[in-house]
């Protein structure tokens, strides 16, 4: 598996790959969540311009050869993760997490912050495994505050939501 920066000609592929990644989603009662559309192509190439949109090229030959990916931006001096999906097919091989971690380190060892699902045991539950932390209202940042603003506006907090941050390692 190699953790890569996107290219354009998979942009489509990963539109196809967040669909998958969320159907699961259907299966804790969640309906609304899976069958949302993933990031448009420009939002997606946006990122890939700025150098913020990863994958995870599985090499095995697999339709357009990608298992993951991941779409991160800077937000009040960390760096975070606005997804990270895993093709259901690649899913219980740390994927996920090795796009964190290359995330983590393309983002300059600054802590990492995100927005999930407290209580989907692929969101919060996998994120606490991996070193996150839920944050406190009184430790959420302006731009933290923000973006749950507009998850809220999206109606995502049907569901109970938290932020979480990972601090960065250094070395």
């Amino acid at each position: 598996m190699i953790i890569r920066l996107a290219r354009d000609a998979e942009l489509p592929a990963l539109r196809t790959l967040e669909s998958a990644a969320g159907a699961p989603f259907r299966e804790v009662g969640m309906a609304a969540v899976a069958d949302d559309e993933p990031p448009t192509t420009e939002t997606l190439s946006a990122a890939l311009r700025a150098g913020r949109l990863l994958v995870a090229d599985a090499g095995d030959g697999a339709p357009d050869g990608l298992a993951g990916y991941l779409m991160w931006e800077p937000v009040d001096g960390a760096t975070h993760i606005e997804q990270v999906s895993v093709a259901p097919a690649y899913a219980h091989r740390r994927i996920g997490q090795a796009l964190i971690d290359r995330a983590a380190h393309d983002g300059g060892d600054r802590p990492l912050t995100l927005t999930t699902f407290r209580d989907v045991p692929w969101n919060a539950p996998y994120y606490t495994r991996l070193g996150f932390r839920p944050l406190p209202d009184a430790e959420l940042t302006p731009g933290l505050r923000a973006l749950r603003a507009h998850e809220a506006e999206l109606g995502l907090d049907r569901w109970p939501r938290l932020c979480m941050r990972r601090e960065a390692t250094s070395g």
